[in-house]
């Protein structure tokens, strides 16, 4: 289901890393984010709250400035 919120999810499964692009272009990678933690959030129904209670605040992070 497309999300308002995030426009792109993918994951590192070796390095457990899991990618978000927001609908803003603003691109962050979580870091030692367990795989079921991904597969979940890929199928949640709505991406932006299962990512504000299960992945924001929870995971290290790292803004990626591709520019």
């Amino acid at each position: 289901m497309p999300s308002t919120v995030i426009a792109k999810i993918a994951y590192d499964e070796e390095n457990k890393i899991l990618m978000i692009e927001f609908q803003s272009g603003k691109i962050y990678y979580y870091m030692d984010v367990p795989k079921g933690v991904y597969l979940t959030l890929n199928t949640a129904r709505s991406k932006g709250g299962y990512f504000n209670k299960y992945i924001k605040g929870n995971y290290e992070f790292e803004e990626i400035n591709l520019q």
